[in-house]
Order: structure tokens, then sequence, then C-alpha cells
């Protein structure tokens, strides 16, 4: 590594910090916590505007899906830190009375983020939230294809934090291999599954423990007794918000054969009702991140059967919401993860077909199923794996910090959330205190005829 390389300084610096003891005191993260709510409020016309030129977001999703998730959850760690952080005394062993046993949670140090561009806003704030709370150090990088955003957060974090505690490093790959090529006390990171490898790979090199937030091929089943009209309008809610860049929208609909026809019919009359009859001109539709992830949508489109949109425009990074019929997994837009605006859809004659091809992929990040026989779908939800998943409905479990958010197998490794949060970036140390003034003889070598009694009595106890 070059020796006059910044990062480098910026390591040693927090290392130091972390070191001395800065970030052990609750109430100095409780205050920073409340600083940072300050300015994320003071900023939510800097990040509306960073966030509309670099997805094209509309202001309400911005609001709601970035900006409210950030406050709300700063105000569940601000209101419960105390509590989570405290030392628990629990209960001791016999071997070990008398004493008093401990466990206190601790930082694990210095921690790396690295961000993602689909939620740029919210998911590179959210675990460092976490961290904070937990009393960690922070680099994090914020994505390049996101500038805007990127530059917005830097200047939030500045104005709160000491780059000793939390600094904010910008660049593109080049810059995340660097920072890979350290040794991390933890490293937490959102996105693509290739990606995810490569970290879980470096991390490898030094034991480092990761949070890795990925996706996967996340099913929607809906069944013959769904409720036709609210399942089509939440399913192209989650699927077409934010033009489909979400790792929790449905990546394909697997539909009853008789529920073809009715629920095609609905979900083109919602996506008209949402966007109206040329989304482009929607101010409530979003945009592609950048033109190549759009002609990557386009060529998916290639050779499909198109059931409704399929209109675009690689320059302006535009693709409407679509639909596509497809009759077989070995088509090209069933392979990986669509991440984009468009929704396959298979149907199914019974549950051996549902089983087959959910388990034809990976475990994903999420599963839903639309059904009102409460039974059967409860079935479902208990029998296939995932990492989080609805009933009736898609995305919004997100939303409940009491719930864990994480992925499974190629989905994720980890999960966050409110407690889930500091949990996640806590060592939980354990200690054990004991007086001199009861030391029984029976314990040492050596043992001689003490041990047979010793013996009988754990046994007794066990």
């Amino acid at each position: 590594m070059i020796k006059d390389n910044p990062l480098i300084l910026i390591k040693k610096n927090q290392s130091d910090f972390f070191k001395n003891g800065n970030t052990l005191d609750i109430k100095t993260r409780i205050r920073l916590l409340k600083a940072l709510k300050q300015s994320v409020k003071a900023h939510e016309s800097d990040i509306t505007l960073a966030l509309k030129k670099d997805l094209g977001k509309p202001t309400a999703e911005i609001w709601l899906a970035e900006i409210y998730i950030v406050l709300d959850e700063l105000n569940t760690v601000i209101k419960n830190l105390q509590f989570w952080a405290k030392p628990r005394r629990v209960k001791g062993k016999w071997l070990n009375t008398p004493s008093k046993d401990w466990i206190v949670p601790e930082p694990y140090g210095v921690t790396l983020h690295i961000a993602p561009w689909n939620y740029p806003f919210q998911l590179a704030l959210n675990p460092l939230i976490g961290a904070v709370a937990a009393g960690n150090i922070v680099v994090l990088k914020p994505s390049e294809h996101a500038p805007q955003t990127a530059a917005v957060i830097e200047k939030i974090i500045s104005k709160v934090f000491p780059k000793e505690w939390v600094a904010v490093v910008q660049g593109g790959p080049e810059t995340a291999e660097s920072l890979l090529q350290f040794r991390w006390d933890y490293i937490f990171f959102t996105g693509g599954i290739r990606v995810g490898k490569l970290v879980a790979k470096s991390a490898a090199e030094h034991l480092t423990p990761t949070t890795l937030e990925l996706g996967g091929k996340n099913p929607c089943i809906v069944d013959h007794t769904a409720n036709t009209k609210v399942s089509a309008r939440r399913i192209a809610w989650g699927k077409f918000m934010n033009c489909g860049q979400i790792c929790m929208s449905p990546d394909y609909l697997l539909v009853h054969k008789s529920k073809y026809g009715e629920l095609v019919a609905a979900l083109k009359s919602e996506i008209v009702r949402m966007y109206g009859d040329d989304p482009k001109t929607s101010e409530d539709y979003a945009r592609l991140v950048h033109e190549k992830h759009a002609a990557a949508m386009v060529n998916l489109l290639q050779r499909q059967d198109i059931l409704h949109g399929g209109e675009n425009d690689v320059r302006s990074r535009y693709v409407a919401p679509t639909l596509v019929a497809v009759n077989s997994l070995d088509n090209a837009i069933m392979q990986d993860e669509i991440f984009g605006p468009i929704l396959p859809i298979l149907t199914y004659e019974d549950e051996t077909d549902i089983d087959r091809i959910v388990r034809h992929y990976d475990k994903p990040l999420s599963f839903y199923v639309f059904s009102e026989r409460k039974k059967w779908a409860n079935k479902l939800m208990k029998k296939h794996h995932y990492g989080g998943g609805m009933i009736n409905d898609v995305i919004v479990y997100f939303t409940n910090q009491r719930l864990p958010f994480g992925g499974v197998g190629n989905s994720g490794v980890g999960s966050y959330h409110g407690k889930y949060s500091f949990d996640t970036f806590t060592h939980l140390k354990s200690y054990v205190d004991r007086p001199t003034w009861f030391d029984p003889i029976q314990r040492y070598a050596p043992y001689g005829n003490t041990f047979p009694i010793l013996k009988k009595i754990l046994r007794f106890l066990s």
C-alpha cells in the first residue's frame, strides 16, 4: 500500500481515538445521535434535491423511504440506548459459587461501511446509527453512483462527528478495494451478491466479522383466493417504487393458473392509475441509476412476451413499468435478480409447482404470499427459507424495527434495525467476579478421594 495514502492516516487516527476510550461514554453517544437527528432535519431540502438529481425519486418516496426511516431509527435508538448498553447481571453456576456474573456490551472498534446506490441516504445512515450507538468508529463509503447524495451525507456527518469518530470517504470501486485491504474490526456491506462475495473474501483474510445485506429473486405467490384488486395495487406499488431498484421488491410473480388473466388486467389498471398512460411524464415515477443499468434492462426485454409497458429511453435512464409473461425458468429474465421495473409472471397449478420453482433459486431476501387462506399461507411462510416476508403485502415489514432485517444464504449474512442494529455492532463480553474468602481445597490437585464426591454432587445438580 502506498505510504502517502490518506486512508492510512484516517485509519490510524481512528484506531488511536478508539483505543483511548473516546467512544465509551453513553451520554456522549446519545448527544451525537441527537445532533445527527437535528442535522438530518436541517438538511431535508438538500437530501430531497440530491435524491431527485441522482435517481429522479418522487418527493413522497424520498421522505417516507429515506428521511423518515432514518429519523425513526434515530428516535428508537436515542430512546432505548441507555438500557441496551447497560451491563447485565446473570445467575452464576454452582462451580463458581459464590460469584457475580456479568455480560457487558462493548463495541467492536473501527468499522467499515460500504453503502449502495438504490437508497443511498437511508442505507448509509441507518447502519451508521447502530454502529455509533454501540460505541464503534465508522468509515463510511457512500455510493459513487449517487454522487449528489454522497456529498450531502458528507456535509451532514462532518457537522456532527469528528473525523476520528466518523469519516466519510468518497470514491469508486478502486477506493472500496483500497479500504478492504485494511484490517477492520467489523465490515457492513449493502449491495449485490457478486461484490458481497468479494467483501466476504477480503474480510476472511483478517477473520473480520461481517454483515452482508444482499438480495435475490424474491418470489411473490398469488393463489386463487387472493383479493385481486388489493393484491394488484400492493404488488404494483412494491415492484415499481424507485423504478424497481429495491432489494425487497417482488422479483417474479407466481400466480395460480385460474387467477392469471384477472390479476394481469388488475396490474395493468393499477400501473395506469399510479403513473398515468405515459409513466415517463409522471412525477411519481423514478429513474434507473445510470444508462448502463437502463441498457441492461432493455436488453432483458429482448424477445420477451411483453404484456404491458416495455417503452424505454436509455439516455434518460427510463424504462416503463413492464409486465412480462414467462413460461420457463430457462428464460434469461429468470436467471438473476432483476433490480428494475420488469415483473415476470409465471403460473402454477398446485403447491408442488410452487415448491419446485421457489427452491430452484437460492434462499431469497423476501418471500410474499397473497391469499385469503390464512392456514395455507402460514404453512408456506413456515416451509420456505428467506430473510423476511409478508402475507398479503410487500416490503413494509422493513419498517418494523422490532423485526430483524437481513438475508440468509446468498441473500445475506446478519441482520439489523433498532435493537438488532445495536446487537450487530456489539460484542457481548462476559466476566465472573469471585471473592477470595471461599476457596474449597477439593477443586485442586491432588484430587485423591475428593473427586468421586464432587462428581456425585455435580451429577445430582445437573
